[in-house]
């Protein structure tokens, strides 16, 4: 899904993306930062990850994973998770989601964990299609439902308005005026 948010977001902002690497997960992504930093000498390399509970705050993460970005190197931290970044869309998440606008949490930062109240809002949608994709079915031990992905990657690219978002999000909104200095280039 970060790479579904990332190519909407470079889209927005007018940047063309070039490969994609880190598919394989953050401890993965972690493993192979320095070398993405170093390319990031030459060429302008973008890295999104979720703050999740992985330190108190962006800026700890960050100087954890990378203490000398290079130049080019634009590394940035959703907090708490991407969802969030949509949440913080809160009259179109209420729409894609279908439940009341007033059930949308108003400081989508200070969620401690997003996807679980992604869940639970799904779970009172009023369109049993979202409810069946997005939440986990009883007994299944798992955290979200079989199509959570694919309807928040669905609501990235149809109904998200990242600009409206960051007005309620500061993490979206750094993120957006970094990419928007590195499409200028």
């Amino acid at each position: 899904m970060d790479e579904a948010v990332l190519r909407r977001l470079l889209s927005h902002v007018g940047a063309v993306p070039g490969r994609f690497y880190g598919k394989a997960g953050k401890a993965h992504l972690q493993e192979r930062i320095k070398g993405y930093n170093q390319a990031a000498r030459f060429t302008p390399f973008v890295v999104l990850i979720d703050l999740n509970e992985d330190a108190d705050c962006a800026p700890l993460l960050k100087e954890s994973w990378i203490s000398s970005p290079s130049p080019r190197m634009c590394f940035r931290v959703a907090v708490r998770a991407v969802e969030a970044w949509f949440f913080a869309d809160d009259d179109r998440l209420a729409g894609f989601l279908s439940v009341p606008r007033s059930k949308i949490p108003s400081l989508p930062e200070q969620l401690e964990d997003p996807k679980r109240t992604m869940v639970e809002l799904a779970s009172r949608s009023r369109k049993r299609d979202i409810r069946e994709d997005m939440v986990p079915r009883p007994g299944s031990g798992r955290k979200e439902g079989p199509a959570y992905v694919s309807r928040l990657i669905e609501f990235a690219h149809g109904s998200w308005r990242p600009d409206v978002a960051a007005s309620r999000s500061d993490s979206l909104r750094r993120c957006l005026t970094r990419l928007r200095g590195i499409a200028k280039r």
